[in-house]
């Protein structure tokens, strides 16, 4: 006798998670009267179906069709015992979960030590009392429909993990499709963007307003996910298209409170954003900047790189959607020649290390003062000291960090 062919178990299982969670019991075994005897104790019962099955060499078979709940399995049979129907049950992966009981003349305990040995979920000397039959069927049949709907639960679970991964995945090529081009010539950008799991709310960008006044922003919308996503980009579109009415774009104070007029978080689904903004004018080197409830961009300036120190631009207002009439000032500095502007989001300072403590800004400002003069790329430094930090490659939230050599 060779085995029978396979069943896929997940189809198994979906044929057996009916709506009505009905029990389904097949009994193999090669006496009809054993057959009508088990039929007649179940009859009473009309949420429990049976299907007699006489050849054991067709069960797999018939449980392919008929996906019992619990399976009756005579122990002595002409062609093949019941033992060797166990191993058959569990071998095959359409049966390899279902309970079966097994069904015996033989009260021996070597005989039932090797059928739990081989799988068996129970061992009844037939034929039992009708009542503890129907009971041990029942008692099994919901233990097995609940590891189906723990199963259905945990692949429905698992498609929609992966349906969110592909979400954020693509979300996250649109966000870093709408990054600027890196400027070269008199003024030249660097920058780094790494999304984290979730995808946060980071998006930047700058642009030229006109020949002299360039626009530099950078916002982190709270919370993680495609929504943060979107109203990070909805937030960069109106920057870039400059579409807020009755705003000057050179300032930045105007900008953050037209900003804050069309991003209120009540028509927002309870969404806020911080936000720097700031403009160059490379007339008269001077930076004009406000800050909706954002980190401090810091400023690297001296006769030389290598000897430059980090300057915080301090500069406080509020977040971007709490009050609708909230004002924003700004402040102007002149920047020595040879500066270099670093802007960024705190998901590259607020890193958790192995001991529960969290990176501060000021520790952020000193790694951005030692990639001084140490050969080696500025950003390109910090996100490796901040990796280091944390002890691991994967950030929490988002990190970007935006260089501009003035």
């Amino acid at each position: 006798m060779t085995s029978p062919g396979s069943v896929p178990s997940e189809a198994a299982q979906r044929a057996a998670a009916e709506s009505s969670r009905r029990v389904r019991v097949l009994l193999v075994d090669d006496q009809p009267f054993i057959g009508e005897a088990v039929r007649r104790t179940l009859a009473a019962d009309a949420d429990i179906e049976l299907k007699y099955c006489s050849d054991p060499t067709k069960a797999i078979e018939v449980a392919a069709e008929f996906h019992p709940t619990v399976i009756l399995q005579d122990l002595v049979m002409p062609d093949v015992d019941g033992l060797t129907m166990l191993r058959f049950y569990r071998a095959n992966p359409g049966t390899r979960d279902i309970p079966v009981i097994v069904l015996s003349t033989k009260e021996e305990p070597k005989v039932k030590a090797e059928a739990f040995t081989l799988g068996a979920s129970d061992y009844l000397v037939k034929l039992p009392d009708p009542i503890e039959l129907t009971a041990r069927i029942r008692h099994h049949s919901r233990g097995y429909i609940a590891q189906i709907e723990r199963n259905e639960a945990y692949a429905a679970l698992k498609k929609s993990e992966e349906r969110l991964a592909e979400e954020l995945s693509q979300a996250a090529k649109y966000v870093i499709s709408l990054l600027p081009e890196r400027l070269t010539g008199a003024i030249t950008t660097d920058w780094q963007f790494v999304p984290s799991v979730e995808l946060g709310g980071d998006a930047f960008g700058y642009h030229w307003i006109d020949p002299d006044h360039l626009a530099i922003y950078l916002l982190d919308v709270c919370g993680h996910g495609v929504q943060a996503a979107l109203l990070s980009i909805s937030a960069i579109n109106v920057l870039r298209n400059q579409t807020l009415p009755a705003t000057d774009f050179r300032s930045p104070g105007q900008v953050l409170a037209g900003l804050n007029r069309v991003f209120q978080m009540d028509r927002h689904n309870d969404m806020y954003f911080t936000i720097w903004y700031g403009v160059y004018d490379q007339r008269t080197r001077r930076l004009t900047y406000a800050s909706g409830g954002h980190p401090c961009a810091v400023l690297m300036a001296g006769p030389a790189q290598e000897t430059a120190e980090p300057q915080v631009l301090s500069q406080t207002g509020t977040i971007i959607g709490l009050f609708p009439d909230a004002n924003f000032s700004e402040q102007t500095n002149e920047l020595p020649p040879s500066s270099r502007l670093y802007v960024f989001s705190d998901g590259i300072y607020e890193i958790t290390r192995a001991d529960g403590t969290i990176l501060t800004y000021e520790e952020f400002v000193r790694i951005l003062g030692d990639a001084k003069g140490n050969g080696r790329p500025v950003l390109e430094h910090a996100i490796d000291a901040v990796r280091a930090v944390r002890g691991g490659d994967q950030f929490e939230d988002d990190v970007s960090i935006v260089e501009f050599a003035l």
